[in-house]
């Protein structure tokens, strides 16, 4: 993960000037190492093959002076899509009303796994959460791993903001 935080500190202020926010960087694998970059428009249009590209050149001259991963890796660069993770406080409140998958790496009220509808931030740093028991916070820091959960609302939303 510590290696995923420098990345980020190193290509979101190209990002930002470029009009895009970084979503994620994940670095997976073990013999093939992939380093995925996920960015949305700041503007919120859809991305589009451009952009990846666009992002992509950008992030790959800032990898190769800086050289944070030993290793030969596959950069990847897309977009967050409909299904999105969420990975910063302002996605739960921005996607606040749909549905999420959540998981925490401790047991928050007896459990790790959640899902339920976003009800988005409270001002002590917690995800509030409506699942089948009632509301519940969850500790932001607490979260391994939050996705949108692909639902007939989602797709609703998606498609008339590509509307507009």
């Amino acid at each position: 993960m510590e290696i995923e935080n420098r990345i980020s500190a190193m290509v979101a202020p190209s990002l930002d000037a470029m009009g895009y926010e970084l979503v994620r960087v994940l670095l997976q694998g073990r013999q093939n190492l992939t380093l995925q970059v996920m960015a949305e428009r700041r503007d919120r249009q859809p991305m589009t093959v451009d952009d990846c590209a666009e992002i992509s050149r950008s992030i790959s001259a800032i990898l190769d002076v800086e050289d944070p991963i030993a290793e030969a890796y596959t950069l990847e660069v897309s977009s967050p899509g409909i299904d999105r993770p969420l990975t910063r406080p302002q996605d739960f409140d921005r996607f606040a009303g749909f549905e999420a998958k959540v998981e925490t790496v401790q047991p928050v009220e007896g459990r790790k796994r959640f899902r339920g509808q976003v009800m988005g931030m409270n001002d002590d740093s917690q995800v509030r959460l409506v699942v089948e028991t009632g509301e519940i916070a969850i500790p932001l820091a607490s979260i391994k791993s939050a996705k949108l959960v692909l639902t007939d609302a989602l797709i609703a939303a998606a498609t008339k903001a590509q509307e507009q």
